[in-house]
């Protein structure tokens, strides 16, 4: 593990209603970073986001920003993480500038009605970062699902962690808010928070991420930039695809192509 990571894992391993999910894993995480975790469908990607926030019972040992996760208190888990589950679906017709409020809840805001000054400066700058300050007023229930989406984003924000935890956040997007999102998510990491988003779109993953997790039955079989992680071998031996590459505009360009 290296002296600068801020969130390392080591041997983690999960077991869930019997079954063994996860398997030795051990990685390093910097701050400033936008890593993309990618496998097959049950590879374990989602356990292994929830593993890493304690949300689930693991094995082996987390440490985030020195202190090791089971050593914290849930308040200050939930300061350290801020999580986006898959689908961020919200069945109460709240306003957006609430739902983005109830990222504040960890720092003490129990009420998106009454809030602090600094937890409603903290809500703006949410807002700001997700280019959603115009929906604050309408009702969530009655956005589109590239708008929900920006605002679940902001909620995210909203924590201020130094850790991001977003779970396929582009998965029913069309194209155009698939690339908003991802760069939404650039734009943090490069303001220094550590983001690690699950994703199936390895066309996506190669193109922001600046290192990329390949799990594959629960295991960690690739890690790296995109050209080693997604190697024309990992491709084969965990997809079971070819893929096409190339580079566009000074980006890695890596378009899965046919079957093995």
């Amino acid at each position: 593990m290296t002296a600068s990571a801020f969130l390392t894992a080591q041997g983690l391993g999960v077991t869930l209603a019997g079954r063994a999910v996860l398997h030795d894993v051990s990685l390093a995480l910097s701050s400033g970073h936008l890593v993309a975790l990618v496998g097959p469908n049950g590879a374990g990607k989602t356990t292994l986001l929830r593993a890493l926030a304690g949300l689930v019972p693991s094995t082996g040992a987390i440490h985030v920003g020195g202190d090791a996760l089971l050593a914290l208190p849930l308040r200050a888990r939930a300061r350290r993480f801020a999580y986006l589950p898959q689908g961020h679906l919200v069945h109460w017709p709240l306003p957006a500038r609430d739902i983005v409020a109830l990222g504040r809840y960890p720092h003490g805001a129990t009420d998106p009605a009454r809030l602090t000054l600094k937890d409603a400066e903290s809500v703006l700058r949410a807002m700001q970062a997700a280019d959603v300050v115009d929906l604050g007023d309408r009702r969530v229930t009655e956005l589109s699902g590239g708008e929900r989406s920006r605002v679940a984003l902001a909620r995210v924000f909203a924590v201020e962690a130094p850790v991001i935890l977003a779970d396929e956040p582009t998965s029913s997007l069309d194209p155009r808010h698939q690339i908003d999102v991802m760069q939404t998510l650039r734009a943090a990491a490069d303001q220094g928070t550590l983001v690690i988003v699950v994703t199936h779109d390895l066309g996506l993953a190669a193109r922001f991420a600046d290192m990329i997790l390949v799990l594959s039955d629960g295991r960690l079989v690739s890690q790296g930039a995109a050209s080693e992680a997604l190697s024309e071998q990992v491709m084969a031996d965990v997809f079971r695809i070819s893929a096409y590459r190339a580079e566009y505009q000074r980006e890695v360009v890596i378009v899965p192509w046919a079957e093995i």
